[in-house]
């Protein structure tokens, strides 16, 4: 009797927990799903339209920095002092600031003069750097999926002359031994530099600094006439991204911890061989031409999900290290290209009023500092226009207001007013003015080396208020 009552328990727990999972289980829907016409069409274009979003945050970085990597390297005659294209393999600055004729960098600082090198490691290159007496510099190397591998600059390796040797994938060789090596993980990268210029200071020691920076070649010399090949023209076709992925793709190597999620996009055609839609069906077509126009909107949403809000400025963090935030990655490569890491500079980004309503040149604002902020280099508060993030034209000349600005008012007690209207101000306060379009902007806190009480949050952002 006792060994039948032993062989009962387990019966009995199992099939009292099997009781319990049936009374408190969700429905497995998969269990009850027909395969009919209508629901393998729906799966189809629900697949399609999933692997097309995923397909393109994971991809659009590399695709951006390969077309960014012609355009940078196309130079214009004349030549722009804004601009800082130069051919390939060579070094490029502009040498004026940002203006909002400046187009080729959305959201454009009006700080630095900013530099520009796209490299073909096909071995070894040396950068030269030259003593800036603790002039502010960074120079960023990304790679082609805009990721920042090193930083070459004032926080990280100081301002005096140095060398500093990018080794691409795989090479091996002896290098020079006052050369300091950094490894990349893409044969192609993209040096991207600021260096800072004062408002208003004489600008020809600056101009005869920026001829100190070098790269060269470990052995032999850059031919002036380099260029890369030509993307693939798509025309209008609605897929042309995927063929524009796939191509770049051929000279880039999937990274490891990205294969598994690659291979998924073999059901809509895109593989290491290419980009093939040729056997896909309409449901799956339509899908994906649903989840490229939704796509943008994706990336751009995770601002929402990556940011934190502080005092009503976005506050994004881990622009150096993405790790699988592809969709954040997707965001910054786009109208946010070359951001750095928080220790670098921060970005807090405000686009509403205390209240929460769209910053519109139609009122009037004003931003309350209660002191300068605690940074390691030097800080700007910038106006954007919303539709194109591009700097605002006005009579002024003015497209930020910062630590340099020449007659910047500061109240005995510390704090800085800054005045935000379409219309010149008056007041006590009207030399700090920042300048609106008439329609919709944003501004950008930028805040370079800033120190712990900025990141830590001891250090309050200040508060943007309507005041009419």
């Amino acid at each position: 009797m006792r060994t039948l009552k032993l062989l009962l328990i387990p019966v009995c727990i199992a099939v009292g927990a099997q009781a319990s999972a049936q009374g408190n289980a969700v429905p497995d829907l998969l269990l009850t799903t027909p395969a009919t016409p209508e629901v393998i069409q729906k799966g189809l274009h629900a697949d399609g339209y999933s692997l097309a979003i995923m397909a393109y945050y994971w991809g659009y970085p590399l695709v951006r920095m390969e077309r960014v990597a012609r355009e940078y390297t196309d130079v214009p005659s004349p030549k722009p002092t804004t601009s800082y294209r130069a051919p390939l393999d060579h070094i490029g600055w502009a040498t004026s600031l940002a203006s909002p004729d400046a187009k080729d960098m959305p959201t454009a600082n009006n700080d630095t003069y900013y530099m520009s090198a796209v490299l073909d490691l096909t071995e070894p290159y040396v950068l030269t750097v030259p003593d800036t007496h603790d002039r502010y510099y960074v120079v960023d190397v990304f790679n082609m999926w805009q990721e920042l591998e090193h930083y070459i600059g004032r926080r990280t390796t100081g301002t005096r002359a140095g060398k500093y040797v990018l080794v691409p994938p795989g090479w091996k060789g002896t290098l020079p031994k006052d050369a300091k090596r950094l490894d990349v993980s893409t044969r192609k990268v993209w040096l991207w530099g600021r260096l800072h210029v004062k408002q208003g200071e004489e600008t020809a020691p600056v101009l005869a600094l920026q001829k100190q920076f070098t790269v060269v070649p470990l052995r032999g010399k850059v031919p002036n006439d380099a260029t890369l090949p030509p993307l693939p023209r798509t025309d209008n076709d609605e897929f042309g991204f995927f063929t524009e992925l796939a191509a770049a793709l051929k000279d880039n190597a999937i990274k490891p911890a990205d294969r598994a999620l690659f291979a998924q996009f073999a059901r809509i055609g895109l593989t290491e061989k290419g980009f093939d839609p040729g056997k896909l069906d309409a449901a799956t077509r339509k899908g994906m031409a649903k989840g490229l126009s939704d796509a943008p909107a994706v990336a751009i949403s995770s601002f929402a999900s990556t940011s934190t809000v502080r005092n009503g400025w976005n506050w994004v963090t881990g622009l150096d290290r993405f790790g699988h935030n592809y969709p954040l990655r997707a965001m910054v490569a786009g109208p946010y290209l070359g951001g750095q890491g928080e220790h670098e500079a921060m970005y807090p980004i405000r686009y509403t009023d205390s209240t929460g309503q769209t910053l519109s040149g139609a009122n009037q604002y004003v931003v309350k500092l209660a002191s300068a902020p605690p940074v390691g280099a030097f800080w700007s508060l910038t106006m954007y226009n919303a539709d194109d993030k591009m700097l605002v034209a006005n009579d002024l000349g003015r497209y930020k207001v910062g630590s340099d600005t020449p007659g910047l008012k500061v109240a005995p007690d510390g704090s800085i007013t800054i005045p935000i209207s379409h219309t010149k101000p008056t007041g006590e306060n009207a030399a700090n003015w920042l300048p609106a379009p008439s329609g919709n902007f944003y501004v950008i806190l930028r805040l370079y080396q800033p120190s712990d009480a900025i990141l830590s949050g001891k250090w309050e952002l200040p508060q943007l208020n309507k005041i009419n």
